[in-house]
């Protein structure tokens, strides 16, 4: 599946996208992408520096009076046509999505692809909603009203496990609210962001509104999030990182906005659909490699189920095909990395002192031995306060664990830093009520796990950090609000003066 797509081809001029144009990193430090299935490079880049930031910044910064004047009309057509370039480019985009990720091209084309372009039309609807509150009265002969606009250039850095769909929920709710913003995408994974800002030059959205600068963390990542023109960061990625970010952006009082590592709770309490949990614990842990922050990472079962249940999730592991991400019946494909499978396979090797390895636990030989690939695993009978349990792996690791009363469920849950997502699965109303209402997450699925929604609010509690993407709440992060008063008589005026002043 390449639809004649030519990476070399596309990104001959270079993989900055500033002001409208692909241009060359200045750094003098290059990168190789490496296709994570079979090793082998990708495209070899030349990273952006310092003076690359700078340009993408002073390219938004300029963009910004034009982009921020338009009517929430305007922006909103423009986007519509994006939604549609992006459509129209969708076997492109799943291509290089799973080019340099790795991940099966199925994922790409009937997720991750079908999900910006969904994005992208919301947020283009939403534009025209950006409405602040209606004039009134509040204090007598005063009129009072809230004017919502948009804050300026915003500086975003996006992870590399799903670079197309952070791209889309960085820059989307951004530039409808009439921003503009500088994305930094993850250097392993840069194309789709950058097809991405070409898709919206293509559909007319001006040029500078989205700059795509690729670069290391230590070098363009930093400089972006304490540019002083830069008034706000979104950061996608690992709690340790995002430490990083907060302080950095303090300096300069950026508004701030994090999402960050997650420990999913899987919660299965003992009257649930037994079937159903197995299937649904199997799809949450291991969708894109387990490479996801809100992946089922720690599955907790009620006693009389937890048997059944380690046999049934292990058994259904051992059918999930593992292969070449462009074959359409791959389930699995590999770690984003070579040293991303060394990582999950020390976590699991360290494991096997205090737990039992029930299933995987190892990486595939034969065609697969040259790819970063590592079979599905599950894991059982590990304390609460073992490194499985509490450290975040990003990998296609499940870690099983029983409990007994449904305030113990509940507890364990709770009991990680982490807050981004997590499951209950049961028949009874009221075990459901209390178990959305008590764990401590940004969002609870009930007898499911992963599905997200355009229309609703992604983020999370605690140390998966503030703030939300997608949704209309997103808004909150991207614009800020403005009282304006009107004095309606002269005499109030004057009443006032005298109060504060006396006669005079």
């Amino acid at each position: 599946m390449s639809n004649g797509f030519q990476v070399q081809e596309r990104f001959a001029d270079g993989a900055q996208y500033i002001g409208g144009k692909l241009l060359p990193g200045t750094s003098g430090h290059h990168h190789t992408i490496v296709d994570p299935a079979t090793g082998g490079s990708v495209l070899r880049y030349e990273l952006a520096g310092t003076d690359d930031v700078d340009a993408a910044v002073a390219a938004a910064r300029a963009a910004f009076p034009g982009w921020s004047g338009a009517t929430p009309g305007e922006r909103s057509d423009l986007m519509h046509r994006f939604a549609a370039v992006l459509a129209e480019q969708a076997d492109d985009f799943a291509y290089a999505e799973s080019l340099q990720c790795g991940k099966p091209v199925k994922l790409s084309t009937e997720f991750d692809v079908p999900g910006t372009v969904d994005n992208a039309a919301f947020f283009a609807g939403a534009a025209r909603h950006l409405e602040g509150k209606a004039a009134a009265e509040y204090d007598g002969d005063h009129t009072s009203y809230v004017r919502r606009e948009a804050i300026g250039v915003v500086g975003s850095i996006a992870p590399w496990n799903y670079p197309l769909q952070m791209a889309a929920w960085k820059i989307l709710p951004a530039v409808a609210a009439g921003n503009t913003i500088v994305l930094k995408p993850a250097e392993l994974t840069p194309l789709t962001s950058l097809m991405f800002a070409q898709a919206a030059t293509e559909a007319g959205i001006p040029d500078g509104v989205i700059n795509i600068v690729t670069g290391a963390g230590k070098d363009a990542g930093e400089h972006l999030v304490g540019h002083p023109d830069v008034v706000m960061t979104s950061f996608t990625g690992s709690t340790a990182v995002g430490k990083r970010v907060a302080e950095i952006a303090t300096a300069t009082v950026k508004r701030l906005h994090l999402e960050l590592g997650g420990k999913a709770p899987f919660v299965v309490f003992d009257d649930a659909d037994l079937e159903a949990a197995v299937h649904g614990a199997v799809a949450g842990s291991l969708i894109n490699t387990g490479q996801d922050c809100t992946a089922a990472t720690r599955a907790y079962v009620q006693r009389p189920l937890y048997d059944a249940f380690v046999r049934d999730v292990a058994a259904l592991m051992e059918t999930v095909r593992i292969g070449d991400p462009f074959d359409a019946t791959t389930d699995l494909g590999p770690l984003i990395s070579h040293a991303q499978r060394d990582r999950v396979a020390a976590f699991v090797e360290r494991a096997r002192g205090y737990a039992r390895i029930v299933t995987g636990g190892e990486a595939p030989g034969g065609d697969l031995a040259d790819g970063a690939y590592y079979r599905p695993t599950l894991i059982a009978d590990a304390a609460q306060d073992s490194e499985v349990v509490q450290s975040e792996i990003f990998g296609p690791v499940l870690v099983v664990l029983p409990f007994d009363t449904d305030d113990e469920g509940i507890a364990l849950a709770n009991d990680t830093p982490y807050g981004l997502a997590a499951s209950a699965w049961t028949r009874d109303l009221y075990r459901a009520n209390r178990a959305t209402r008590e764990i401590q997450a940004g969002c609870i699925w009930v007898n499911d796990h992963i599905p997200i929604l355009s229309e609703m609010p992604h983020g999370g509690y605690k140390a998966s950090g503030f703030g939300k993407d997608m949704s209309a709440y997103s808004f909150e992060e991207y614009t800020q609000v403005k009282h304006v008063m009107y004095d309606n008589t002269a005499v109030a005026r004057k009443d006032w003066h005298r109060t504060i002043f006396g006669d005079r």
